[in-house]
């Protein structure tokens, strides 16, 4: 059981997805709060180690239900879970299992008052980064609009046909998917995220060899939403065969790369 508090700012209460939400959708927005991990956690099932960073948790619906209490049910639980993902609050990514849960700015909310603080004071530049974000995001928003095609040669079409492939390894009777918006995925990792083709091969095929995360990537996408995530337990498993002590860098996500010419990875 996780121990400890967390923080709410009053500005929730003027926030759509609070005002406009119903009582059993607060009930459980509060929950998932209460439900992240403060830190990040590492436990063992069936002789693998799993790992769950700070604001992420796995859960389930019935979990779920159960934890919020009277008036909830399934559908109510899986409808809100649709509406926060819509206001980003969280992701959510289904198993046949289970639900990977992470809440969406975790470190900025929950985070240290030392970083709240800086956040404050640091108004200007704030608002700098986030017109500059705005502008990367309708930018990016244009390039999906504008259609490609992607001819098989390409290696984005390839990267999305391997997926496909090794996902049918686990998935036999998974339905094929639109391969050219699944090559538009790949092409956005290698554009807007920056990763270079060798990360993406190995992440690529490690999350299909793995027993938890092979459930979760089923997609481009979900390699895109959980990649800092992924590499960040696979630094853990190299650093724990070499009989390193794991621990979390303290790099900014975005700085956090997969150096495989290090031989991390390999």
């Amino acid at each position: 059981m996780e121990q400890g508090w967390i923080k709410m700012h009053r500005k929730l209460l003027e926030k759509p997805i609070w005002t406009e939400a119903t009582a059993e959708q607060k009930i459980l927005l509060i929950t998932l709060l209460l439900m992240g991990n403060h830190e990040e956690k590492q436990w063992e099932w069936k002789g693998k180690v799993f790992s769950a960073s700070p604001g992420q948790f796995v859960t389930s619906l019935s979990s779920l239900v159960q934890k919020c209490g009277k008036g909830s049910s399934v559908q109510k639980i899986r409808t809100a879970l649709k509406r926060f993902a819509k206001y980003e609050f969280l992701t959510d990514e289904s198993t046949p299992h289970n639900r990977l849960i992470t809440i969406v700015n975790w470190g900025v909310y929950q985070g240290s008052e030392e970083t709240a603080t800086v956040r404050s004071t640091d108004g200007q530049q704030t608002t700098n980064r986030q017109l500059t974000t705005n502008k990367n995001d309708k930018n990016e928003k244009k390039s999906n609009c504008r259609k490609h095609v992607y001819d098989e040669s390409s290696i984005f079409y390839q990267f999305a046909f391997s997926l496909f492939e090794n996902i049918k390894m686990n998935h036999p009777h998974l339905t094929k998917p639109n391969l050219q918006k699944w090559s538009n995925d790949f092409r956005l990792i290698v554009e807007r995220d920056k990763r270079t083709n060798e990360q993406i091969t190995h992440v690529m095929n490690w999350s299909q060899q793995h027993a938890f995360w092979h459930t979760v990537v089923l997609s481009p996408a979900s390699i895109r939403r959980n990649w800092d995530h992924m590499v960040s337990q696979i630094k853990q498993e190299h650093a724990a065969a070499k009989g390193q002590v794991p621990h979390t860098p303290k790099k900014r996500v975005e700085e956090f790369r997969l150096d495989l010419a290090k031989g991390e990875g390999a």
